[in-house]
C-alpha cells in the first residue's frame, strides 16, 4: 500500500515536464516583429493541415533573392487596405540563413474560406510574414501572404 502514494507522486512530478514541449511549441503573436516583413521562397518539406493553425516546413534554397515584381503584386482586395501593397514593398530577406523554416499559416477555417489548397510536399511556394524580434530563437515565420499555384492568399483577412 505504501507504493501507491509513491507512484502517484512520481506521476504528478512528471506531468509538468511532459507538458513543456507543448507549452513551448505554441506562442502568442506579440513576439513577432511586425515592422519587418520577410520574404521566403522554397519547397514544402512537410505539411501539417490542422488546428490551431496549419503549418509547413519550408526548405529555402541558398541564394534566395527578392522577386523583382514583389512590390507590385496584386493582393486580395480585402487585404489591401490593411497592409497589402505596403507590406510587399517593405518585404526583405531574413538575415539568418536557415535552410528550413517553420511557416505558420492561418486557422483551417480561414484557409477553407479562402479555398487554399493544401500544399503537397515538394511543391514550391512563397510567403511574406514575420519572424521573432531580432530573428532570435527558432526559424519561424508567421505568414501574412501565401503565394501558391499562381494565386496570392491574404491570410490575415477573410475573403469578401
Amino acid at each position: 500500500m505504501r507504493r501507491r502514494p509513491f507512484v502517484l507522486s512520481m506521476i504528478a512530478a512528471a506531468l509538468p515536464a511532459a507538458s513543456v514541449p507543448l507549452a513551448r511549441a505554441h506562442h502568442g503573436w506579440s513576439s513577432f516583429d511586425q515592422s519587418r516583413p520577410l520574404y521566403l521562397e522554397g519547397t514544402a518539406a512537410r505539411v501539417r493541415w490542422r488546428n490551431p493553425h496549419a503549418e509547413l516546413d519550408l526548405d529555402v534554397e541558398p541564394g534566395l533573392r527578392l522577386p523583382a515584381d514583389l512590390a507590385t503584386r496584386t493582393v486580395p482586395a480585402q487585404a489591401a487596405p490593411v497592409d497589402g501593397p505596403a507590406l510587399l514593398r517593405a518585404a526583405q530577406l531574413p538575415v539568418r540563413r536557415d535552410r528550413r523554416w517553420l511557416v505558420e499559416l492561418a486557422p483551417l477555417s480561414r484557409l477553407e474560406a479562402w479555398r487554399v489548397p493544401e500544399p503537397k510536399p515538394g511543391e514550391r511556394l512563397a510567403v511574406v510574414g514575420f519572424t521573432f524580434t531580432g530573428e532570435k530563437g527558432d526559424a519561424v515565420l508567421r505568414a501574412e501572404y501565401l503565394f501558391l499555384g499562381g494565386t496570392v492568399f491574404g491570410l490575415r483577412s477573410s475573403p469578401a
